[in-house]
């Protein structure tokens, strides 16, 4: 497994794997867990896709087994800025804004969105593998804009297994179950220094 991180401009330079990962995005927001969010039969895309955003993808003999999306809070695109913004104001149905703690805007504060795995990776050893290129792609793409935290909105369940990995995340906000898959979800925040995996996974 190796990572590959890149934005809309150089999603060429990878293939297909741009839209293969939009792809195993629409299989698991969409037809697992049902979410209402934009998609067609093949693919999951929202309106956060756009050219501010940056991608970390972890990819095996040519097959994307997983990946997510980073965006800086001062990112601004038409009506939207980033996801946590838009739901702390109100604009989006699906999350309540008393769930974000705050509409923070700044250059050194990025998003983290959309991570997901494949089915398809077997065993704990591999899908642990995975989600660290992921999120240490992330990492990477973020600290090169000079940013020096980073936030989510996770499942509980997601939170715990980056604090097993090694990611020092802190819980932010309401926890809040969604009504549709029936998990609980919190607003997270990680301060970025280097991520020492091997003390974590003792």
């Amino acid at each position: 497994m190796r990572n590959i991180t890149f934005d809309l401009s150089t999603l060429h330079e990878h293939g297909s794997g741009f839209f293969d990962y939009l792809r195993l995005r629409k299989r698991f927001f969409v037809d697992q867990l049902q979410w209402d969010v934009p998609h067609n039969e093949n693919y999951e895309m929202d309106q956060y896709d756009n050219p501010l955003a940056w991608y970390s993808l972890v990819v095996d003999n040519g097959k994307i087994l997983g990946g997510a999306r980073v965006m800086a809070t001062s990112s601004i695109w038409g009506k939207h800025t980033y996801m946590m913004r838009d739901a702390h104001d109100g604009k989006l149905d699906s999350i309540p804004s008393n769930a974000i703690p705050d509409g923070v805007a700044s250059p050194q504060v990025w998003e983290m969105t959309r991570l997901v795995m494949s089915d398809d990776l077997e065993g704990l050893g591999d899908r642990r593998t995975c989600l660290q290129l992921i999120c240490d792609g992330c990492i990477d793409i973020v600290q090169a804009h000079g940013c020096c935290e980073l936030r989510a909105m996770s499942s509980l369940a997601m939170l715990r297994v980056l604090r097993q990995v090694g990611y020092p995340v802190d819980r932010v906000g309401d926890i809040w179950r969604d009504p549709g898959d029936g998990r609980q979800y919190s607003a997270m925040k990680m301060d970025l220094a280097p991520v020492n995996h091997a003390i974590a996974a003792e």
